[in-house]
């Protein structure tokens, strides 16, 4: 300790430049506890790696399903992808006709046809 201050209190004068908020001076902290905003820069192979962390092991490729059950499904899911098609180009045709201040209160609670075609495609 020196001079009767911690060391972190002494390198440091972001608790001079961030006055604490009112949350802290009401438990009492005053400027011995205060936030930082951390900005932390990934270079491109880090945002690769957590961009691949929601990705299954690179072993379940190469699993094979059965014939009839991955025939039956990509049958299902081209169907979807066709009624998503004509549902996308009604709304397509809805968007020339409507103004923007309509078309924003239209849309609300409907299934997005161009997102729900592309994780249809993804999953084929």
């Amino acid at each position: 300790m020196m001079l009767g201050q911690e060391p972190w209190q002494t390198t440091s004068d972001v608790g001079h430049l961030n006055k604490p908020s009112i949350q802290a001076l009401i438990h009492g902290l005053n400027r011995h506890y205060y936030s930082i905003a951390i900005n932390n820069r990934k270079n491109e192979l880090e945002e690769k790696m957590l961009l691949n962390l929601h990705k299954k092991k690179w072993t379940d490729g190469l699993i094979l399903k059965r014939f009839d059950t991955h025939s039956k499904t990509n049958e299902q899911t081209v169907q979807e992808m066709l009624n998503l098609a004509i549902k996308y180009n009604k709304a397509v045709q809805e968007e020339d006709e409507l103004p923007p201040e309509k078309l924003a209160i239209a849309n609300v609670g409907r299934q997005d046809a161009k997102k729900s075609i592309w994780k249809s495609m993804c999953r084929i």
